[in-house]
């Protein structure tokens, strides 16, 4: 009897502990993290969303899409507190040396120095800089590097690397930070080093080629996944994967297979991409083509993961749930899909498409750690146009910037300041300033007197202030940010131009509801010139135009600061020595920031009838018709940004009831039809 209950016990215990396991397995296959990141706290796989785990999870269980929180030092006890000396920045901010090469000089170490001189925060001095720049050798006919002459344990120094380095390193790291491509998680070092993409040895310098993705939402007969194979190929499929396990090796054709480098990206919804070394390179292409990346437990570190919030345009998971991974990705959403695929054109286009942009971004990730969290805001690097053209000099606040009113649910302030260039011997534009004096929104006018004779005595009396200011003969010196400007709208003006008050009223309304756009009155078109194998631009009256003068326009001050800080000194060069290039280098800066035109506003016939004789170069004056020998200078300007950024359009904004058959006394700008 004993004997038998001793059993019936066991038995009983045994099946106890079979119920407990089956009733925790599914719960352990769910919880498995998505990363290989160990440390840090998980909850639900990342990448479903919350609508897809209502059925088998609580609300209070759900962790929000967020950037990863800090994580334990890997690699080595360095940290930016403990290895980088900031004092030496203090001044002047960020300025980086770069060290002369030991050997031939290959084309991938040439685009990287032609990007740092090019940028803002590059110095000839080593004495002077913040940071030192060493690059390693990127070819194995090259000769290894020596240690740097002020290579002092590598303190405030920057290694990069964009491509594996074949020869090995002849001395230790020690303080050093260490730029290089995909780092794997176990020897990067979060908040130090700086993990950068994998670039194609042909990859442009400026400019690059633009995103691939012409319609965001999920097309009839495009199929749903690719998934990243060896050699650069893309095997695309449709939701039956058992014959493609995740390893990338498909056992038979189902689906046609794309190269890369090739003619064609892939052309699906979903990028699966395998988290082994070789599969880095997949992870542009995928961005580049609006294909939403999927990575599968990746084992090496996100390209400028410090800055960039991925859970916002990729999609880790587990390559251990494939039955998961597979559900969310049927059941995702289509507004969590438009989301996605805009985010990777917008990230390839601000921070991969060009070695300039790379490497401008790293140097702005290492700015940021010299000003402080507070240099640029998460909404800066992840919204259009990025943090490489929202300077941080300029104000920290994004809602000073022109391009995040609608994230903000702000608008400009409701004034507007009038800088107009002046310095031609003769008479103040009266008739200008008592124009732009008399609209309800001017809250200063501001004369920049440009000649070597001194400014009139005598200027009229205004009901705004009225200010001269002292520049010089260069044309660039029109959008240098002067601390006088007090507001954030400018109406650029010439002493020649002419413009009415209700002109100038109704264009500052408009731009209000466009503060990133330049608004103006006459315009240029830009056009491909076959015969010539270049482009140009005329002032031809057409149906559609590209370029607003700034002789009269409307845009934000923020754009001074852009043009004098972050444009190359060598096109500001060009604009000086072809005035007229001015207006196409003005209009360029704009349409690369926020790839929109411009906005044309009414603006009266008789203005044009009255208009003096042109000047002659150099001057200032009202410019309608560019000089034949300044239309070289599109072309330049094209090579200097890496493509043609201007947009064009076809829209013209007018007035409600303009020129309707009305009475005039229901017209509020009525003076516009002025005949």
């Amino acid at each position: 009897m004993q004997s038998w209950r001793r059993k019936s016990l066991w038995l009983a215990l045994l099946a106890s502990w079979l119920l407990v396991l089956l009733g925790l397995f599914p719960l352990l296959r769910l919880s498995v993290p998505t990363s290989p990141w160990a440390g840090a706290p998980q909850g639900w796989p990342r990448w479903l969303d919350a609508e897809l785990l209502q059925s088998f999870a609580k609300p209070g269980e759900l962790l929000e899409d967020g950037p990863r929180p800090p994580q334990a030092l890997r690699g080595g006890s360095c940290n930016w507190g403990a290895c980088f000396d900031t004092s030496k920045c203090r001044g002047g901010g960020l300025k980086v040396f770069v060290y002369p090469a030991a050997g031939p000089v290959s084309e991938t170490r040439r685009r990287i120095l032609a990007s740092v001189e090019g940028s803002r925060y590059h110095t000839l001095s080593a004495a002077e800089a913040c940071l030192l720049l060493l690059l390693s050798p990127d070819t194995s006919t090259g000769e290894c590097d020596p240690v740097p002459p002020q290579w002092d344990g590598g303190r405030n120094h920057l290694v990069l690397s964009l491509h594996p380095a074949p020869c090995p390193r002849t001395f230790q790291l020690g303080q050093a930070m260490v730029a290089e491509a995909s780092p794997t998680v176990d020897t990067f070092r979060p908040g130090f080093d700086v993990a950068l993409p994998l670039l194609p040895e042909a990859h442009p310098l400026r400019g690059g080629a633009p995103g691939q993705l012409r319609q965001h939402s999920p097309r009839p007969g495009v199929a749903l996944l690719a998934l990243a194979e060896d050699g650069g190929r893309w095997h695309v499929a449709g939701t039956d994967f058992s014959a493609c396990p995740w390893d990338g090796h498909c056992e038979q054709d189902r689906g046609p297979k794309q190269t890369h480098p090739g003619a064609t990206l892939p052309n699906a919804t979903f990028c699966l991409i395998p988290g082994r070394g070789p599969d880095v390179l997949h992870f542009l292409q995928a961005l580049q083509a609006g294909c939403i990346p999927v990575l599968l437990s990746p084992r090496w570190e996100l390209p400028f993961s410090e800055v960039i919030d991925w859970t916002k345009a990729a999609i880790v998971a587990d390559e251990r749930l494939p039955l998961q991974v597979l559900t969310a990705l049927q059941e995702m959403p289509l507004t969590r899909v438009l989301a996605l695929r805009q985010q990777t054109q917008f990230l390839w286009d601000a921070y991969f498409s060009s070695v300039e942009k790379v490497i401008h971004t790293t140097l702005e990730i290492i700015q940021d750690r010299i000003f402080g969290p507070s240099a640029h805001p998460s909404l800066l690097w992840n919204s259009p146009p990025g943090a490489i053209l929202a300077l941080p000099t300029f104000s920290p606040s994004p809602s000073d910037f022109p391009f995040y009113h609608l994230q903000q649910g702000s608008r400009p302030l409701g004034r507007f300041s009038a800088l107009i260039w002046g310095g031609a011997p003769g008479q103040p534009p009266l008739k200008l300033i008592q124009a732009v004096a008399g609209s309800q929104h001017c809250a200063q006018i501001l004369v920049l007197w440009s000649s070597e004779k001194p400014p009139p005595t005598r200027w009229p009396k205004t009901a705004v202030p009225l200010t001269v200011i002292d520049g010089h003969r260069k044309v660039s010196d029109r959008f240098f940010p002067y601390s006088a400007i007090s507001t954030d709208a400018i109406l650029s003006l010439d002493a020649h131009s002419s413009l009415s008050t209700s002109e100038v009223d109704f264009a500052f309304v408009v731009w209000q509801s466009f503060p990133e756009r330049m608004v103006g009155f006459l315009t240029w078109s830009h056009f491909w010139d076959e015969a010539r194998g270049g482009w140009g631009y005329t002032a031809k009256r057409t149906n559609e135009f590209s370029m607003v003068l700034t002789s009269a326009a409307f845009y934000h001050r923020y754009y001074h600061t852009l043009f004098t800080h972050a444009l190359p000194k060598a096109l500001r060069t060009l604009a000086d020595e072809a005035p007229t290039c001015v207006d196409v280098l003005m209009n360029f800066l704009v349409a690369s920031v926020t790839k929109l035109p411009p906005i044309k506003v009414p603006y009266g016939m008789w203005h044009q009838e009255a208009r003096p004789p042109p000047l002659e170069p150099g001057g200032p004056g009202l410019r309608q018709e560019p000089q034949p020998a300044a239309q070289n200078c599109i072309n330049q300007m094209a090579a200097g940004f890496g493509h043609m950024p201007l947009v064009s359009s076809r829209l013209r904004l007018d007035p409600v009831l303009f020129k309707d058959p009305v009475s005039v006394l229901r017209k509020k700008y009525r003076s516009l039809e002025k005949p």
